[in-house]
Protein backbone atom coordinates (compact mmCIF):
# COMPACT_ATOMS: atom_id res chain seq x y z
CA UNK A 1 0.00 0.00 0.00
CA UNK A 2 1.54 3.55 -1.03
CA UNK A 3 2.34 6.05 1.62
CA UNK A 4 0.57 9.50 1.46
CA UNK A 5 2.51 12.39 1.90
CA UNK A 6 0.82 15.76 2.77
CA UNK A 7 3.26 18.52 1.84
CA UNK A 8 2.80 22.25 2.20
CA UNK A 9 2.73 23.69 -1.47
CA UNK A 10 5.02 26.30 -0.88
CA UNK A 11 7.21 25.58 1.75
CA UNK A 12 7.37 21.16 1.84
CA UNK A 13 8.59 19.81 4.78
CA UNK A 14 12.32 18.61 4.47
CA UNK A 15 12.00 15.48 6.34
CA UNK A 16 8.74 14.07 3.95
CA UNK A 17 10.91 14.81 1.23
CA UNK A 18 13.96 12.84 2.45
CA UNK A 19 11.74 10.21 2.94
CA UNK A 20 10.30 9.96 -0.25
CA UNK A 21 13.84 10.83 -1.79
CA UNK A 22 14.55 7.20 0.12
CA UNK A 23 11.45 5.60 -1.55
CA UNK A 24 12.86 6.81 -5.13
CA UNK A 25 16.39 5.70 -4.88
CA UNK A 26 15.13 2.28 -3.19
CA UNK A 27 13.28 1.60 -6.35
CA UNK A 28 9.96 2.96 -6.12
CA UNK A 29 7.43 4.35 -8.12
CA UNK A 30 5.84 8.09 -6.77
CA UNK A 31 2.86 10.48 -7.94
CA UNK A 32 4.13 13.96 -7.14
CA UNK A 33 2.38 17.23 -8.57
CA UNK A 34 3.96 20.00 -11.27
CA UNK A 35 3.03 22.92 -12.19
CA UNK A 36 0.69 21.38 -14.99
CA UNK A 37 -0.43 18.58 -13.01
CA UNK A 38 0.23 15.30 -11.16
CA UNK A 39 3.36 12.86 -12.61
CA UNK A 40 4.64 9.56 -11.58
CA UNK A 41 8.04 9.48 -11.60
CA UNK A 42 10.93 6.86 -10.50
CA UNK A 43 14.90 7.01 -9.95
CA UNK A 44 16.93 7.56 -13.40
CA UNK A 45 18.72 3.88 -12.89
CA UNK A 46 15.77 1.94 -12.25
CA UNK A 47 14.92 -0.15 -15.37
CA UNK A 48 11.86 -1.59 -13.15
CA UNK A 49 10.68 1.29 -11.48
CA UNK A 50 10.21 2.53 -15.08
CA UNK A 51 8.48 -0.63 -16.22
CA UNK A 52 5.90 -0.08 -13.58
CA UNK A 53 5.22 3.43 -14.60
CA UNK A 54 4.75 1.89 -18.54
CA UNK A 55 2.98 -0.66 -17.17
CA UNK A 56 0.50 1.84 -14.78
CA UNK A 57 -0.31 3.65 -17.81
CA UNK A 58 -0.07 1.09 -20.34
CA UNK A 59 2.97 2.89 -22.60
CA UNK A 60 4.30 1.54 -25.30
CA UNK A 61 7.93 1.20 -25.64
CA UNK A 62 8.36 4.01 -27.95
CA UNK A 63 6.52 6.53 -25.64
CA UNK A 64 8.44 8.96 -24.65
CA UNK A 65 9.29 9.84 -21.22
CA UNK A 66 10.81 12.57 -19.90
CA UNK A 67 13.49 13.73 -17.37
CA UNK A 68 12.63 16.23 -14.86
CA UNK A 69 15.32 18.28 -13.53
CA UNK A 70 16.81 20.58 -11.09
CA UNK A 71 18.21 23.59 -13.42
CA UNK A 72 19.46 24.37 -16.98
CA UNK A 73 22.94 22.17 -16.01
CA UNK A 74 21.70 19.44 -15.60
CA UNK A 75 19.56 19.28 -18.70
CA UNK A 76 22.99 20.19 -20.75
CA UNK A 77 24.30 16.99 -18.81
CA UNK A 78 21.86 14.45 -20.36
CA UNK A 79 20.94 16.54 -23.98
CA UNK A 80 23.05 18.15 -26.57
CA UNK A 81 22.31 21.44 -26.61
CA UNK A 82 24.02 24.24 -28.29
CA UNK A 83 23.67 28.41 -27.10
CA UNK A 84 20.62 29.54 -29.14
CA UNK A 85 18.49 26.72 -27.85
CA UNK A 86 19.75 27.06 -24.75
CA UNK A 87 18.66 30.98 -24.76
CA UNK A 88 15.20 29.67 -25.45
CA UNK A 89 15.02 27.03 -22.29
CA UNK A 90 16.57 29.76 -20.24
CA UNK A 91 13.96 32.13 -20.92
CA UNK A 92 11.14 29.69 -20.53
CA UNK A 93 12.47 27.40 -17.88
CA UNK A 94 11.52 26.61 -14.78
CA UNK A 95 7.65 26.47 -16.77
CA UNK A 96 5.49 24.52 -17.67
CA UNK A 97 7.47 23.22 -20.70
CA UNK A 98 8.79 19.73 -22.07
CA UNK A 99 11.29 20.26 -24.78
CA UNK A 100 12.54 17.43 -26.95
CA UNK A 101 16.29 17.60 -27.32
CA UNK A 102 19.24 15.00 -28.68
CA UNK A 103 20.04 12.75 -25.78
CA UNK A 104 23.43 12.72 -24.25
CA UNK A 105 25.41 9.45 -23.15
CA UNK A 106 24.04 10.17 -20.07
CA UNK A 107 21.09 8.97 -20.48
CA UNK A 108 20.38 5.40 -20.77
CA UNK A 109 19.71 4.11 -23.69
CA UNK A 110 16.02 2.05 -22.69
CA UNK A 111 14.77 5.64 -22.28
CA UNK A 112 15.59 7.43 -25.47
CA UNK A 113 13.29 7.38 -28.40
CA UNK A 114 14.46 4.19 -30.36
CA UNK A 115 14.50 5.67 -33.69
CA UNK A 116 15.24 9.53 -33.10
CA UNK A 117 17.74 9.25 -30.08
CA UNK A 118 15.45 11.84 -28.31
CA UNK A 119 14.66 12.72 -24.95
CA UNK A 120 12.06 15.05 -23.84
CA UNK A 121 13.43 17.24 -20.43
CA UNK A 122 11.74 19.93 -18.12
CA UNK A 123 12.27 22.32 -14.96
CA UNK A 124 8.63 22.82 -13.59
CA UNK A 125 8.30 25.95 -11.69
CA UNK A 126 7.26 24.20 -8.29
CA UNK A 127 8.84 24.23 -4.88
CA UNK A 128 7.20 20.37 -3.63
CA UNK A 129 9.27 18.89 -6.85
CA UNK A 130 12.57 21.37 -7.38
CA UNK A 131 12.79 20.32 -3.66
CA UNK A 132 12.52 16.92 -4.11
CA UNK A 133 15.06 17.03 -7.05
CA UNK A 134 17.52 18.71 -5.04
CA UNK A 135 17.05 15.89 -1.85
CA UNK A 136 17.58 13.35 -4.71
CA UNK A 137 20.99 14.86 -6.35
CA UNK A 138 19.70 14.04 -10.40
CA UNK A 139 16.65 14.14 -12.89
CA UNK A 140 13.33 11.89 -11.90
CA UNK A 141 11.97 9.60 -15.10
CA UNK A 142 8.35 10.84 -15.56
CA UNK A 143 5.06 11.12 -17.11
CA UNK A 144 2.21 12.90 -16.19
CA UNK A 145 -0.88 10.85 -14.19
CA UNK A 146 -3.14 9.79 -17.09
CA UNK A 147 -4.59 6.62 -16.56
CA UNK A 148 -5.69 4.13 -19.33
CA UNK A 149 -8.33 5.34 -21.13
CA UNK A 150 -8.48 8.45 -19.86
CA UNK A 151 -7.41 12.08 -21.87
CA UNK A 152 -7.16 14.29 -18.64
CA UNK A 153 -4.60 14.09 -16.12
CA UNK A 154 -5.87 13.10 -12.18
CA UNK A 155 -6.23 15.84 -10.14
CA UNK A 156 -6.11 15.56 -6.20
CA UNK A 157 -3.91 13.29 -4.25
CA UNK A 158 -6.53 11.48 -2.40
CA UNK A 159 -7.84 10.25 -5.93
CA UNK A 160 -4.51 9.06 -6.89
CA UNK A 161 -3.79 7.56 -3.57
CA UNK A 162 -7.59 5.38 -3.90
CA UNK A 163 -6.87 4.50 -7.51
CA UNK A 164 -2.92 3.70 -7.04
CA UNK A 165 -2.44 2.38 -3.75
CA UNK A 166 -1.22 -1.26 -4.80
CA UNK A 167 0.81 0.08 -7.89
CA UNK A 168 2.85 2.89 -6.73
CA UNK A 169 5.11 3.23 -3.28
CA UNK A 170 4.26 7.18 -2.51
CA UNK A 171 1.74 10.04 -3.06
CA UNK A 172 2.79 13.51 -2.87
CA UNK A 173 0.08 15.41 -1.95
CA UNK A 174 0.56 19.64 -1.76
CA UNK A 175 -3.50 20.23 -1.58
CA UNK A 176 -3.68 20.96 -5.65
CA UNK A 177 -5.98 20.03 -8.57
CA UNK A 178 -4.63 21.25 -11.58
CA UNK A 179 -5.37 19.31 -14.54
CA UNK A 180 -3.06 21.21 -17.18
CA UNK A 181 -0.48 19.42 -19.38
CA UNK A 182 3.24 21.37 -20.40
CA UNK A 183 3.55 22.42 -23.46
CA UNK A 184 5.69 20.43 -25.63
CA UNK A 185 8.54 21.68 -28.00
CA UNK A 186 10.31 19.76 -30.18
CA UNK A 187 14.03 21.19 -30.83
CA UNK A 188 15.90 18.57 -32.78
CA UNK A 189 14.09 20.84 -36.06
CA UNK A 190 15.94 23.92 -37.32
CA UNK A 191 12.44 25.68 -36.11
CA UNK A 192 10.74 24.91 -32.68
CA UNK A 193 8.04 22.84 -33.53
CA UNK A 194 5.33 22.44 -31.11
CA UNK A 195 4.14 19.40 -30.54
CA UNK A 196 1.54 19.71 -28.27
CA UNK A 197 0.04 22.86 -27.28
CA UNK A 198 -0.61 23.02 -23.14
CA UNK A 199 -0.11 25.16 -20.32
CA UNK A 200 2.93 27.29 -21.67
CA UNK A 201 2.38 29.66 -24.04
CA UNK A 202 3.54 29.73 -27.62
CA UNK A 203 4.54 33.29 -27.45
CA UNK A 204 7.44 32.83 -24.70
CA UNK A 205 8.67 30.35 -27.51
CA UNK A 206 8.46 33.14 -30.52
CA UNK A 207 5.72 31.26 -31.96
CA UNK A 208 2.33 31.04 -32.64
CA UNK A 209 -0.13 28.20 -31.08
Amino acid sequence: MSQHFHVHPDNPQPRLLRQAAEILRAGGVAAYPTDSCYALGCHLGDKTATDRIRAIRKLPEDHWLTLVCRDLSEIARYARVDNIQYRLLKSCLPGPYTFVLPASREVPRRLVHPKRLHIGLRIPDHPVVLSLLQELGEPIVSTSLILPGETEPMTAGWAIRDALEHSIDVVIDDGSETAHLSTVVDLTTDIPLIMRQGLGCASRLGLEA
